[in-house]
């Protein structure tokens, strides 16, 4: 019997080359299908869009605020869409859509083919397993972790495929699509784009959203309308390969704009990237983190894992009235424009830019360089292998298209990343809250001038130097230790040991001035003379329990404002004198519901009293003279703000910080404006103090509150303490006896031990 040539023909051998790599294929589903790679994901959100909800924020008055989510998506159902968004998706995407199922095997081997030559001809995903692609929300980077994902697409792809129609998988698909911009689903992106519903789209319309699912970044018509022109116009070429239009109208419809002028469109962008609506977006950023942490410690029972602030739907019920919200956001807006503007004309012809005119020109690059390295751009380029050197020369001499802030709108420009950042410097910020004084429902929160572009919080992560207004809490502990707002102090220089400060002008100097006088003036002299009486010791411990919790060095100094607190904390510590001495912890939440309506939890607020009532109604007569003929007396004249008010105003060194923080018998509302960079600032006092900087934007939004019948607040006069009052409020009464009595109250306070052996309370 003769020997098989080993090299012979067998067909077999054919068979098993050709077969292999689909046996190989069907063997891998298996295993997918088996676990072996690890659990399929669950499409239970595409099959019910409603099993991711987004939380919704409520303000007091019922109004939404805003919602946070995962993705900001609107379902559509397929009868909803265009006919034309239809075609050019699949022109475009899978041209056998409706002839597989979930797997294109042509597609497929085109593209292994295309690998394999390095001639790419089109890829191999099918519109479905797209789909089921966005089940994973991420791409892994590892290319094994990569391949094991792309075998449960294809396991998921014919799971759709079973389970689906054709119509609800496009559906499906273009309600979970990413266009860029953080635009989730077609039916926000046409709403965004072009302010239609998908069923409205015209067909060059259909074909730039169709065009961006390749790379939403890269065909961005905002980033790269160029780019955008082209892609769109291969989609149409598409549509006329595949008989969905006529190759005339395919170039009629390539002359179009690629986006209508449309005014609209920038802000439509901007509320869905913020994923609130236009009000308060950094109370609902600053809220947040406080929800995220409720989340981690309470239990859904509906799934027996904690609550997940971006899907489960939660519905969050603030203290945050929309009328006052509103209010503040216009008075912050129509003030800070005219103050940004008057900031310009003064530093046009500094050499020094917006930085103080006493830097040296190597401070100013050392401020620079060092913003330049805590950019996102610095720190792309270092993950890109550059060096510091480099990225800094690139940063001061490469100009890059980029979209920047500006009060009458955003602008597309051309500049160096160096430029833009001197460009940032120059804008002033503010921080505004806004409190009611018995309940401490924060009513209002805006937090700086646009959230889109400058998205640190002024009012609750913020501390700045208080300047002035700690003056009041050195006056009250005046108040708590008998002293009348009349009692009668030489305005002379006072030491405490070296420090010796000064008056900021010559006010009445060397006369004798009433305490009352004294703070409606901010008379320096006056405050370390009330400092060297009570020590910083016991400022502190007051402080304290009014609910400022902000380190505080024990220093004489501090009387004249030197601490760092946030605008939260220094509004609902003079919270306290409009509460008849009663501290009432800031409340922002009041209740959080399910899904379903069912209560979660109610939030109380905490409260104690701070100082007696007599105390904080004297402090408050004492700040009725800052409005009435000190500081803050422009609140009368130029805003015609004739309520009941006290107030104090506050300007710190070089003035860095302007500050005005008003009491009303019902509201307390803070304000605060100034430079992220402190040493931008005004060159001059005129310009910086608290008086022009910041009163102006309470005087516009208390206006405003009081003209809003609505809302009910109480225009009279603050109530007194119930019984006598036992001094003097009005100075043109004040008797010599009651000085007299005055004196031998404020002259025991030297009998008591040095202040430095007071300890402060924990």
């Amino acid at each position: 019997m003769s020997k098989k040539n080993p090299n012979s023909f067998r067909p077999g051998r054919i068979w098993f080359i050709v077969y292999s790599p689909l046996l190989l294929f069907l063997f891998l589903l298996l295993l997918g299908r088996l676990g072996l790679f690890g659990p399929l994901p669950s499409f239970k959100d595409l099959e019910d869009p409603r099993s991711q909800m987004a939380s919704l924020v409520y303000s007091a008055d019922g109004q939404v605020l805003g919602k946070y989510y995962i993705q900001n998506r609107s379902p559509v159902t397929y009868q909803q869409l265009s006919p034309a968004l239809v075609d050019a998706l699949i022109a475009t995407e899978d041209e056998r859509f409706y002839k597989h199922s979930g797997i294109d095997v042509e597609a497929l081997l085109r593209a292994i083919f295309g690998v394999v030559t390095g001639q790419k001809k089109g890829g191999g995903s099918t519109i479905t397993q797209q789909l089921a692609k966005n089940l994973f929300h991420e791409v892994p980077r590892s290319k094994i972790k990569r391949a094991i994902q792309k075998i449960k697409e294809w396991i998921i792809a014919m799971q759709l495929e079973r389970s689906y129609t054709k119509s609800e998988i496009l559906a499906m698909y273009l309600n979970t699509a990413d266009f860029g911009h953080q635009i989730f689903g077609v039916a926000t992106a046409a709403y965004v784009f072009f302010n239609k519903k998908p069923s409205e789209l015209a067909t060059h319309e259909a074909a730039l959203l169709v065009g961006l699912l390749k790379a939403p970044t890269f065909y961005s018509p905002l980033r790269h309308p160029e780019r955008s022109r082209l892609r769109r116009n291969t989609v149409l070429d598409q549509m006329v390969k595949n008989n969905k239009l006529d190759p005339e109208e395919a170039e009629r419809l390539k002359a179009m704009p690629l986006l209508t002028e449309d005014k609209g469109l920038a802000e439509r962008i901007r509320k869905n990237q913020l994923g609130v609506g236009e009000l308060a977006p950094y109370f609902l950023a600053e809220v947040r983190k406080d929800l995220l942490q409720w989340c981690k410690s309470h239990i859904n029972p509906r799934t027996g894992e904690p609550y997940n602030l971006y899907t489960d739907g939660l519905r969050i019920y603030t203290t945050i009235d929309s009328h006052m919200q509103r209010y503040a956001e216009d008075a912050v807006r129509q003030y800070m424009q005219e103050l940004q503007q008057l900031f310009f004309s003064t530093k046009r012809a500094s050499p020094n830019g917006p930085f103080d005119s006493r830097l040296k020109k190597e401070e100013i690059q050392k401020i620079l360089e060092q913003s330049a390295r805590s950019s996102p751009r610095y720190r792309a380029m270092r993950e890109e292998g550059m060096s510091d050197s480099e990225i800094l020369r690139f940063f001061r001499t490469q100009k890059v298209p980029m979209r920047v802030f500006s009060y009458k709108g955003e602008r597309d420009t051309l500049m160096t990343p160096w430029d833009s950042l001197i460009y940032y410097k120059y804008y002033l910020q503010v921080g505004l809250v806004s409190m009611e004084n018995k309940t401490g429902h924060i009513k209002a929160w805006v937090g700086g001038i646009d959230y889109s572009h400058f998205k640190f919080d002024h009012v609750r992560e913020a501390k700045r130097q208080v300047g002035s207004t700690f003056k009041p809490f050195v006056y009250a502990m005046a108040m708590q230790e008998g002293i009348s707002p009349c009692f009668m102090v030489p305005n002379t220089r006072v030491c405490i040991g070296d420090w010796c400060p000064s008056n900021a002008n010559d006010y009445k100097e060397g006369q004798m001035i009433s305490l009352k006088e004294a703070l409606a003036n901010s008379v320096n002299y006056i405050s370390a003379y009330l400092m060297k009486k009570y020590g910083p010791h016991a400022i502190i411990q007051l402080v304290r329990k009014m609910g400022i919790t902000a380190d505080i060095p024990p220093v004489p100094s501090i009387c004249l404002g030197t601490p760092e607190i946030t605008v939260l904390e220094m509004t609902s510590a003079f919270s306290v004198f409009g509460n008849k001495g009663m501290y009432v912890k800031p409340q922002y939440l009041l209740r959080i519901e399910d899904q379903n309506g069912n209560l979660v939890e109610e939030f109380f607020t905490e409260r104690h009293e701070a100082m007696d009532e007599r105390s904080a109604f004297l402090t408050l007569a004492l700040m009725k003279g800052v409005v009435e003929s000190g500081t803050g007396s422009r609140l009368r004249y130029r805003y015609k703000f004739n309520f009941p008010v006290a107030g104090k105003t506050g300007t710190t060194q070089n003035n860095s910080d302007g500050w005005f923080i008003g009491i009303t018998p019902d509201i307390t509302t803070g304000v605060w404006v100034g430079a992220d960079e402190r040493t931008v600032r005004f060159g001059s006092t005129y310009y910086g103090q608290g008086a022009n900087t910041a009163l102006p934007i309470w005087a516009l939004y208390m206006l405003k509150v009081y003209q809003d019948n609505s809302l009910k607040y109480h225009r009279g006069d603050f109530e007194p303490p119930p019984g006598e009052l036992r001094t003097k409020i009005n100075c043109a009464e004040w008797r010599p006896e009651e000085q007299e009595q005055n004196t031998r109250i404020i002259e025991n306070f030297d009998n008591l031990p040095p202040a430095e052996e007071v300890q402060e309370e924990p």
